[in-house]
């Protein structure tokens, strides 16, 4: 035994042939995914690179949008997201802070709010899309229209606000699962703390915990951002124009979508061969503006994370 083992070294111990096995298909399969993701981004770029320009950022689409920019597609987008995001995050956050503060062990409402947010996770986008147009559309919508403006179509039609609360219903379990996670991971001694100095449980909450989960509610935000600027078929029923060279001036305006757009362009263009470009780089845009909004989240994050650290 002293002949193999030398004291005060380590225990080597050589992989088997199923720990080779194992390196080998994981770094396989990571090599197929970085390079399946290279090839897209790569003929992505390629073929939209020569199409970005700002005349292409900042005009409207003209000629059975053959030419011309995607200007109202991109405001369309980013208003969209910015709505969803500040109804989806608030009403996420609320959510876990009482499934995660509030209800007791043996809750079952609280039982119930959890399989109710799974199985919302798994349900399929277009639904999203009949649910936003039955309930918000022609329920909410119509009411607020017979209310206020005497029966004349203002809300009851597919519009900016009804699309934005479309998404935020399919984003909110990503913000509800993610916050819910992040407030779990706070010290239970810090709210003891809080509590035995006098604090109730709300100023706990507010100056204690949810600071220090910041970091976590806002991941939960980029994860939203993410999946609701590239979907489409919720905002098909709920809000997304076809056509609509000008850009929406209010809440209850329709809206063109950059994903909804490349969709236009790839299915229902009379000439592929002359919407090829423009669709290659309304592609490379909406990449680069969901990059961008992921990266002004996480430097927002980044920020937080620092000034809580100093303070």
């Amino acid at each position: 035994m002293s002949a193999l083992v030398t004291p005060g070294r380590p225990l080597a111990r050589r992989p088997n042939l199923g720990d080779r096995s194992l390196i080998v298909l994981t770094t396989l399969a990571t090599v197929i995914i970085l390079l399946m993701l290279v090839i897209v981004v790569g003929d992505v770029v390629i073929g939209g690179s020569h199409v970005l320009s700002w005349q292409f950022i900042s005009q409207a689409p003209t000629d059975g949008m053959t030419k011309g920019g995607i200007l109202p597609a991109i405001f369309g987008t980013v208003a969209l997201t910015l709505l969803m995001t500040l109804v989806a995050v608030p009403a996420g956050v609320a959510t876990a802070v009482y499934l995660s503060e509030y209800a007791p062990a043996d809750s079952r409402l609280a039982r119930a709010v959890r399989v109710c947010i799974a199985n919302l996770a798994g349900v399929p986008s277009i639904v999203f899309g009949l649910f936003g147009l039955g309930f918000f559309i022609a329920t909410v919508g119509r009411a607020i229209d017979v209310v206020a403006f005497h029966g004349q179509p203002t809300y009851g039609k597919p519009s900016l606000i009804w699309a934005a609360m479309t998404l935020s219903i399919l984003t909110l379990p990503v913000v509800v699962v993610s916050t819910e996670e992040a407030l779990r991971a706070v010290p239970r001694e810090l709210r003891d703390g809080s509590l035995a100095l006098g604090a109730t449980k709300l100023q706990t909450i507010a100056r204690v915990v949810l600071p220090q989960a910041l970091g976590g509610i806002l991941t939960g935000g980029i994860l939203a951002v993410s999946r609701g600027a590239g979907e489409v078929a919720p905002i098909m029923f709920t809000g997304a124009a076809y056509f609509l060279p000008y850009l929406p001036t209010h809440l209850n305006d329709q809206f063109m979508n950059l994903g909804y757009h490349v969709y236009v362009l790839a299915t229902q263009s009379p000439d592929v061969d002359r919407t090829k470009p423009l669709l290659y780089g309304t592609v490379l845009v909406l990449l680069l503006l969901t990059f961008l909004l992921n990266i002004v989240a996480i430097v927002i994050r980044t920020r937080f994370r620092r000034r809580l650290a100093s303070g």
